[in-house]
């Protein structure tokens, strides 16, 4: 046989075999850890899943403060960190505008805010003005 079609059948099998691996997510399904009272043994499993969506927690809200959490906040049946989420920020559902972000609960422009020149908490020097996203700009 010519090694390109073997070679070819090779990538052919290892996809055929990814595409198998990969577990089907339904977006109604929801993880509750087994034992009720306790997160203990779900956080590699939290950790694993959340990225997929997998993980809702509107009926448990202490899935959001397990390890491996994107956030301490459910908001939308999904674990968010309302002092940092550009989509909820300080609150559930409240977004901030195209060129802001979310820091501490607040959107800033991080262009022109003196507190927050370039980046959350970078406070320019008294005087000093931001634009740019950088203190004094010349």
């Amino acid at each position: 046989m010519n090694t390109s079609i073997i070679i070819t059948l090779i990538i052919l099998m290892a996809l055929v075999i990814n595409l198998c691996a990969t577990p089907i997510v339904d977006d109604d399904e929801e993880f509750v850890p087994s034992s009720a009272g306790s997160l203990r043994g779900a956080s590699r499993f939290l950790a694993q899943h959340y990225s997929r969506g997998l993980v809702k927690c509107n009926k448990n809200p202490r899935l959001c403060r397990a390890k491996g959490s994107p956030g301490p906040d459910c908001c939308k049946k999904k674990c968010v960190n309302v002092k940092t989420d550009k989509q909820n920020c300080g609150l559930c559902g409240k977004k901030c505008k195209h060129q802001e972000i979310c820091c501490n609960g607040k959107c800033v422009n991080v262009m022109t805010d003196k507190r927050h020149c370039g980046g959350c908490n970078n406070k320019c020097k008294k005087g000093n003005s931001c634009m740019h996203g950088m203190c004094s700009y010349a």
